[in-house]
Protein backbone atom coordinates (compact mmCIF):
# COMPACT_ATOMS: atom_id res chain seq x y z
CA UNK A 1 0.00 0.00 0.00
CA UNK A 2 2.92 2.44 0.99
CA UNK A 3 4.77 1.46 -2.13
CA UNK A 4 1.71 2.25 -4.14
CA UNK A 5 1.36 5.71 -2.80
CA UNK A 6 4.84 6.21 -3.20
CA UNK A 7 4.71 5.80 -7.09
CA UNK A 8 1.19 7.89 -7.41
CA UNK A 9 2.88 10.37 -5.74
CA UNK A 10 6.15 10.27 -7.90
CA UNK A 11 4.16 10.17 -10.83
CA UNK A 12 2.30 13.43 -9.81
CA UNK A 13 5.47 15.37 -8.43
CA UNK A 14 6.49 14.27 -12.35
CA UNK A 15 3.43 15.70 -14.30
CA UNK A 16 3.75 19.00 -12.16
CA UNK A 17 7.28 19.17 -13.04
CA UNK A 18 7.32 18.93 -16.89
CA UNK A 19 4.15 20.94 -16.89
CA UNK A 20 6.13 24.10 -15.14
CA UNK A 21 9.19 23.05 -17.37
CA UNK A 22 6.72 23.28 -20.56
CA UNK A 23 5.41 26.87 -18.78
CA UNK A 24 8.93 27.73 -18.52
CA UNK A 25 10.28 26.94 -21.95
CA UNK A 26 7.02 28.84 -23.11
CA UNK A 27 7.73 31.98 -21.75
CA UNK A 28 11.70 31.96 -22.18
CA UNK A 29 10.74 31.56 -25.82
CA UNK A 30 9.95 34.93 -26.76
CA UNK A 31 12.38 37.57 -26.98
CA UNK A 32 12.25 40.81 -24.62
CA UNK A 33 11.00 43.14 -27.37
CA UNK A 34 8.22 40.86 -28.49
CA UNK A 35 6.13 41.97 -24.58
CA UNK A 36 2.97 41.86 -26.34
CA UNK A 37 3.22 37.99 -27.10
CA UNK A 38 5.14 37.31 -23.49
CA UNK A 39 1.95 38.54 -21.36
CA UNK A 40 0.03 35.74 -21.91
CA UNK A 41 2.76 33.06 -21.14
CA UNK A 42 3.71 34.65 -17.72
CA UNK A 43 -0.08 34.64 -16.89
CA UNK A 44 -0.07 31.17 -17.72
CA UNK A 45 3.13 30.30 -15.35
CA UNK A 46 2.32 32.76 -13.11
CA UNK A 47 -1.47 30.88 -12.48
CA UNK A 48 0.07 27.63 -12.46
CA UNK A 49 2.45 28.82 -9.98
CA UNK A 50 -0.53 30.39 -7.63
CA UNK A 51 -2.25 26.76 -7.63
CA UNK A 52 0.55 24.90 -6.37
CA UNK A 53 0.85 27.43 -4.01
CA UNK A 54 -2.57 27.66 -2.79
CA UNK A 55 -2.53 23.69 -3.11
CA UNK A 56 0.45 23.26 -1.37
CA UNK A 57 -0.75 25.85 1.50
CA UNK A 58 -3.72 23.82 2.14
CA UNK A 59 -2.89 20.67 2.09
CA UNK A 60 -0.23 21.75 4.64
CA UNK A 61 -3.19 23.14 7.28
CA UNK A 62 -5.30 20.28 6.49
CA UNK A 63 -2.42 18.23 7.61
CA UNK A 64 -0.98 19.82 10.65
CA UNK A 65 -4.26 20.64 11.65
CA UNK A 66 -5.07 16.79 11.60
CA UNK A 67 -1.82 16.23 13.19
CA UNK A 68 -3.05 17.69 16.34
CA UNK A 69 -5.97 16.52 16.56
CA UNK A 70 -4.82 13.31 16.18
CA UNK A 71 -2.04 14.10 19.38
CA UNK A 72 -3.87 16.20 22.23
CA UNK A 73 -0.27 16.78 23.86
CA UNK A 74 0.81 18.61 20.87
CA UNK A 75 -2.62 20.44 20.37
CA UNK A 76 -2.39 22.00 24.00
CA UNK A 77 1.41 22.91 23.19
CA UNK A 78 0.19 24.80 20.36
CA UNK A 79 -2.89 26.72 21.81
CA UNK A 80 0.24 27.38 24.88
CA UNK A 81 2.23 29.01 22.05
CA UNK A 82 -0.45 30.85 20.31
CA UNK A 83 -1.87 32.47 23.27
CA UNK A 84 1.56 33.53 24.34
CA UNK A 85 1.66 35.03 20.92
CA UNK A 86 -1.46 36.82 21.30
CA UNK A 87 -0.50 37.97 24.38
CA UNK A 88 2.34 39.56 23.17
CA UNK A 89 0.67 40.91 20.43
CA UNK A 90 -1.95 43.00 22.61
CA UNK A 91 1.15 44.24 24.58
CA UNK A 92 2.61 45.01 21.87
CA UNK A 93 -0.41 46.88 20.48
CA UNK A 94 -0.90 48.66 24.04
CA UNK A 95 2.55 49.88 24.32
CA UNK A 96 2.57 51.43 20.40
CA UNK A 97 2.36 55.03 18.80
CA UNK A 98 -0.96 56.11 16.88
CA UNK A 99 1.26 59.15 16.13
CA UNK A 100 1.34 60.12 12.71
CA UNK A 101 3.59 58.27 10.23
CA UNK A 102 6.75 60.46 8.46
CA UNK A 103 8.53 59.56 5.93
CA UNK A 104 12.70 60.41 5.61
CA UNK A 105 12.00 63.73 4.30
CA UNK A 106 9.86 64.52 6.86
CA UNK A 107 6.50 64.15 5.13
CA UNK A 108 2.98 62.79 6.12
CA UNK A 109 3.01 58.98 5.05
CA UNK A 110 -0.14 58.20 6.92
CA UNK A 111 -2.59 60.89 9.52
CA UNK A 112 -2.87 59.57 13.06
CA UNK A 113 -4.80 56.34 13.59
CA UNK A 114 -5.63 52.83 12.80
CA UNK A 115 -2.98 52.36 10.21
CA UNK A 116 -0.08 53.29 12.13
CA UNK A 117 -1.29 52.21 15.15
CA UNK A 118 -1.12 48.85 13.62
CA UNK A 119 2.01 49.94 11.81
CA UNK A 120 4.18 50.56 15.04
CA UNK A 121 2.45 47.54 17.11
CA UNK A 122 3.67 45.31 13.86
CA UNK A 123 7.55 46.88 14.46
CA UNK A 124 7.29 46.58 17.90
CA UNK A 125 6.16 42.67 17.79
CA UNK A 126 8.79 41.89 15.74
CA UNK A 127 11.35 43.89 18.39
CA UNK A 128 10.11 41.63 21.35
CA UNK A 129 9.86 38.45 19.25
CA UNK A 130 13.98 39.10 17.88
CA UNK A 131 14.73 39.89 21.36
CA UNK A 132 13.15 36.47 23.04
CA UNK A 133 14.61 34.82 20.29
CA UNK A 134 18.09 36.82 20.57
CA UNK A 135 17.47 35.27 24.43
CA UNK A 136 17.34 32.01 23.88
CA UNK A 137 20.11 31.96 21.05
CA UNK A 138 22.69 33.77 23.87
CA UNK A 139 21.31 30.82 26.51
CA UNK A 140 21.43 28.38 24.31
CA UNK A 141 24.25 29.07 22.99
CA UNK A 142 26.36 29.74 26.92
CA UNK A 143 24.33 26.32 27.82
CA UNK A 144 26.66 24.74 25.00
CA UNK A 145 29.63 26.32 26.31
CA UNK A 146 29.26 25.16 29.80
CA UNK A 147 28.66 21.34 28.80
Amino acid sequence: MKGDLTKKLTILVAVITFIGIALFVNVSRFDVEELAKLDPAVGMLVTFSQALLYITIAITLVLSILGLVKNPEALKKTAIGLGILLVLLVISYVISSDAAVLGAQGELLSEAGATSKWTGTGITYSIILGIIGGGFFVFDLLKGLIK
